[in-house]
């Protein structure tokens, strides 16, 4: 299964989420590894009365066992009311100053 693939299953056993997207950003990267670096937008009820700082935790807690694959995950965690409140739309990630 890809990187990819496994960061899905993990994060829906784990939170049951309301909205995920797990985005494949490596092409924004230097290097040749295709599967590298993410974006991992999650709405869950999980996240209710949780800070940023427990939220993101929690996530690096469930992923623990695929972290050492990764080299670079940016989370975006919101409850659904934070989501809604933001039009559902995480915001964009800067490209890599060495990436293609």
């Amino acid at each position: 299964m890809s990187i990819k693939g496994q960061i899905e299953s993990v994060i829906q056993a784990e939170f049951s989420p309301l909205e995920m997207q797990v985005i494949n950003e490596s092409h924004m990267h230097s290097g040749p590894a295709t599967d590298s670096h993410f974006k991992l937008v999650l709405v869950s009820e999980t996240f209710d009365g949780l800070n940023k700082v427990k939220r993101q935790q929690a996530v690096y807690r469930a992923l623990a066992e695929i972290m050492p694959q990764i080299h670079a995950l940016g989370l975006h965690t919101y409850t659904q009311d934070e989501w809604q409140s933001i039009h559902q739309q995480a915001p964009a990630s800067p490209k890599c100053g060495g990436g293609h």
